[in-house]
């Protein structure tokens, strides 16, 4: 069996809705219809997480074993206005522990972006520091986690914020894009 650990915050853990209806439910159950039984989806998602947290509580998923690592933090510090430079310096540090940890894991990074009527460079510059991540760790890359999604009010719950079931089949279609090419029957 292999694993697939995703490592995120709320938008990981399905915030508001049934374990079922999280993005990572949704590509469990597309592993089980395909031909990937011999993977398991281990959702480490955390409401309210941020990079910094995130540093703190890896280790204790790092003792078991990780094929692919989906890294999906960084909403919460761009809703608290963390400087962009933190918010990279824990997810380099993140990576770094997955790569010690597990040099052989493929590790997929989802972007995150804040809206641009957040005022001076702050959007632009926390947009642009997960691109630079994934090419600086040559590792997987999606975007936007909620490219489409985000601003969409039938797609999330009252409160705008965290994707409701048909958001998370999104993510999901997101995440799938990239996952799929990692996989091995």
């Amino acid at each position: 069996m292999k694993n697939i650990l995703f490592f995120g915050d709320s938008l990981t853990a399905g915030y508001g809705l049934p374990a079922s209806q999280a993005y990572t439910s949704v590509i469990e159950k597309q592993l089980e219809e395909g031909s990937y039984k011999n993977y398991k989806v281990i959702n480490a998602g955390l409401s309210g997480d941020t990079t910094a947290g995130g540093v703190h509580r890896l280790d204790r998923w790092l003792h078991q074993p990780i094929d692919i690592f989906v890294l999906a933090l960084g909403a919460n510090d761009g809703l608290r206005g963390i400087p962009a430079r933190e918010t990279s310096q824990n997810l380099q540090e993140i990576i770094n522990k997955v790569k010690h940890a597990h040099p052989e894991t493929k590790i997929i990074l989802a972007g995150m972006e804040i809206p641009d009527i957040v005022p001076g460079r702050y959007a632009a510059e926390f947009r642009v520091l997960f691109r630079e991540l994934a090419i600086k760790n040559n590792i997987a890359f999606i975007p936007f986690l909620l490219e489409g999604v985000a601003g969409m009010r039938h797609l999330n719950l009252p409160d705008g914020v965290h994707p409701n079931a048909e958001g998370q089949k999104i993510l999901a279609k997101h995440v799938w894009t990239v996952l799929k090419d990692m996989l091995e029957v």
